[in-house]
């Protein structure tokens, strides 16, 4: 699933400055949620993270990889985590 997201939004999401570190997908709170955590060289703000989000929306919704209904959670990866 992560190399499928990756692929189909790498352009976009550079020319933010950002990338995919990871994907996961399974229960979060009881709701199916699917997490993206993007990271930079740069701390990411949070206006990035919402304009990534909005890229990142249509981009699954076309991907269609999930079949029942999910919320998407995206967040910048803490610097200094491995």
């Amino acid at each position: 699933m992560k190399e499928k997201i990756t692929a189909a939004a790498e352009e976009r999401l550079k020319e933010l400055g950002v990338f995919i570190d990871n994907v996961e997908y399974g229960k979060v709170n009881g709701e199916n949620t699917l997490t993206i955590i993007l990271d930079s060289e740069e701390i990411i703000p949070l206006n990035t993270v919402v304009m990534a989000t909005r890229i990142l929306n249509p981009i699954l919704d076309k991907l269609d990889l999930i079949d029942e209904s999910y919320m998407l959670d995206v967040y910048a990866k803490p610097k200094g985590e491995e």
